[in-house]
């Protein structure tokens, strides 16, 4: 099982992935994503889904039009770990892409 990193280690981890945002009182990292209209949010998703599929690690997410928001959190360990910082820096290459 994995473990939660402390609040100063999230932070740490933060530093790389200056688009999310650590939110201690759920405990989460989060981030908003907008594009061109709903065609590349829903490509973005998909490409997103395959990733986390991969590393059996899946996001909180919604979806509206043209925006997407992704929360993260390993819900087998009640927070954030490594694996949540993981796939966060995956996501923020395919949002690149």
């Amino acid at each position: 099982m994995a473990s939660n990193l402390s609040t100063s280690e999230v932070e740490a981890a933060l530093v790389g992935l200056p688009l999310w945002a650590h939110d201690a009182s759920k405990p989460a990292i989060s981030r908003s994503f907008k594009f061109k209209n709903f065609s590349e949010a829903f490509g973005f998703m998909t490409r997103v889904a395959l990733a986390a599929e991969a590393r059996d690690h899946h996001p909180d997410w919604s979806n509206s039009y043209n925006k997407v928001e992704i929360s993260l959190s390993t819900h087998s360990a009640g927070g954030v770990t490594e694996k949540d910082v993981s796939l966060a820096a995956v996501i923020d290459k395919l949002a690149a892409s």
